[in-house]
């Protein structure tokens, strides 16, 4: 089972934890991709956590491309950890420059003057 713990006075909150713990251990090679995660509910028992804490965590990675859920075969690694962190950031960006009223083609100009 992953190595993963929380800090209960860290101010990160619980799913967020959950989540970072999950990457570097992909990261560090500690799960691969093509592996499976055990199951939310046990993920759970070994955290002290309510299950829903870490199904909100493995769904963030999930949309991050980290994992894939699969009927009948768990949860598994897909992808890298580091795919994962960037289109993170990448939603990030899209969000902040909704919010600053830049839409998806002005953001696509920025993006490509850089380059």
């Amino acid at each position: 089972m992953l190595d993963v713990n929380v800090d209960r006075g860290d101010r990160l909150p619980l799913h967020d934890q959950v989540c970072a713990k999950i990457r570097r251990a992909v990261a560090d090679g500690e799960v691969g991709p093509g592996e499976r995660l055990p199951p939310a509910r046990d993920l759970a028992a070994v955290l002290n956590v309510n299950t829903n804490t870490v199904l909100r965590a493995l769904r963030l990675l999930r949309d991050e491309g980290l994992l894939e859920f699969r009927r009948g075969r768990g949860i598994t690694v897909v992808g890298p950890a580091h795919r994962g962190a960037v289109l993170a950031r990448a939603r990030e960006l899209v969000q902040f420059a909704k919010r600053q009223g830049y839409d998806r083609d002005e953001l696509i100009r920025i993006i490509e003057d850089m380059t």
